[in-house]
């Protein structure tokens, strides 16, 4: 909790103390960073559009006005339509639900099989941890993008399959981070107090070595978001992610990118959502990396 201001000997306000802790510290460095700001209140606005998308879309989604078909960008329709006549403002919002439903469920999957993977291979160490990372090693040598398609091929191209097959691929970074973390502070005095005092493993790992990885997660989240999002993009639109009728972001890109020469705006709006959205992600990324400073979070 922050200090009241409190008037100098001259009259002159004065600044408002730095937070003692170290949430309060991040929170404050944050709000003082004006493009991390500037990212999250982006981030907000498109959330909330997504989720809003059924009450302040313009038209349905699969509505057709076939008296407007591949019309260009017009009162009626802010960013025109689409070769069957569809408001292509109202597919951009019901587009963002699934994409960025697809991004968050996939991170949080990720975020979850990442971190309990990584916090057993680091904490008990030896042959289980020499096995597991053997295994991430092994998975981190081929390119995300042909894991993702080879599992998505096995599993199918819907929203589950897409969305199981990412965060199959989305865990190793995490895993590899958070094992990393877990290495540096299982020999810390807390944690060799825990063990004194006869804590288990389960415990230990759970109550004092995971509430300070926190902060690296979050960040780490920050970014994979963003990542799902280009990665689901560019499945769909190579043909090997969602199929139509779904309206992803990647979906109505491959679906204007035969027509770009005449009609434009069918893939340039989906594209500049995208592009948003990962730029916004990766401002709050950036923000909250400087704002959750190492040598801060050791006490430094």
């Amino acid at each position: 909790m922050t200090t009241p201001l409190a008037a100098a000997p001259d009259n002159t306000p004065a600044l408002p103390a730095r937070p003692s802790t170290f949430w309060g510290r991040t929170a404050w460095r944050f709000r003082r960073n004006p493009v991390a700001m500037a990212g999250l209140v982006l981030i907000a606005i498109i959330v909330l559009l997504a989720a809003l998308a059924p009450w302040i879309a313009p038209y349905g989604e699969e509505v057709q006005d076939i008296e407007a078909i591949l019309q260009g960008p017009s009162s009626a329709h802010l960013l025109g339509t689409d070769r069957l006549g569809r408001d292509l403002l109202s597919r951009v919002f019901f587009g963002a639900r699934v994409s960025i439903s697809i991004a968050l469920i996939t991170s949080a999957i990720a975020m979850v099989f990442g971190t309990l993977l990584g916090a057993v291979s680091g904490y008990l160490g030896g042959r289980t941890d020499n096995v597991l990372m053997r295994i991430v090693d092994v998975l981190y040598s081929f390119p995300d993008l042909l894991l993702i398609i080879i599992i998505s091929v096995v599993i199918g191209q819907g929203v589950v399959g897409i969305t199981l097959s990412l965060s199959l691929v989305s865990w190793i970074t995490v895993a590899r981070i958070v094992r990393g973390e877990v290495l540096a502070l299982k020999e810390r005095p807390f944690v060799e107090a825990a063990r004194s005092l006869g804590f288990g493993g389960v415990r230990i790992v759970f109550r004092e070595i995971l509430p300070h990885v926190i902060a690296p997660i979050i960040v780490t989240l920050t970014f994979r978001i963003p990542s799902v999002i280009l990665a689901e993009s560019t499945l769909s639109f190579i043909g090997l992610g969602l199929q139509p009728p779904a309206s992803s972001w990647g979906v109505l890109a491959s679906d204007g990118w035969s027509a770009i020469t005449f009609y434009p705006h069918l893939i340039l709006f989906p594209s500049l959502a995208i592009f948003l959205t990962i730029l916004a992600f990766n401002l709050v990324g950036d923000g909250l990396r400087d704002a959750m400073a190492l040598r801060d979070r050791q006490g430094g």
